[in-house]
């Protein structure tokens, strides 16, 4: 019986490459948090508190609102210079709401309707009124906290 030598396999040792994938995985996940939101194609701006900048004053209807998908939320205007918002998530089954009219907005998954100037349900079967959702009005722009 002859006795060799064992050479260790050259190249990086198992605690460098885990070390190695762990900072890549970091690096994404700052890269991600980091990014510039008109470079992903939305609209908002900060806002002097830190939130979204959603809209001007003037884009809200009195007596209506707006929805803004991407942010899951609509904002409305009750009476003139009273601003409210409101998750657009139906409080049935969680479906994403996008048809408003008038002061309405509808879930078309099972025909829920509720009314945007205060959240209230106006059709069943949902039971829940909308989640308030924080906002502020500094100027003529409307911030979602």
């Amino acid at each position: 019986m002859t006795s060799e030598s064992v050479q260790p396999m050259s190249g990086p040792s198992r605690r460098a490459v885990v070390a190695a994938a762990g900072a890549a995985g970091l690096t994404v996940a700052l890269t991600a948090c980091g990014s510039d939101d008109k470079a992903s194609g939305s609209s908002t701006e900060q806002g002097a508190g830190g939130g979204a900048v959603l809209a001007k004053t003037s884009d809200i209807p009195e007596g209506g609102g707006k929805i803004f998908k991407d942010e899951k939320v609509v904002v409305s205007q009750p009476t003139a210079g009273e601003y409210k918002a409101f998750s657009t998530v139906c409080t049935h089954r969680d479906c994403p709401m996008v048809d408003l009219k008038d002061d309405i907005i509808s879930c078309t998954c099972h025909g829920s309707q509720f009314s945007v100037l205060d959240g209230s349900v106006k059709k069943d079967p949902a039971v829940k009124p909308l989640e308030a959702k924080q906002i502020s009005v500094n100027g003529d722009s409307i911030t979602l906290a």
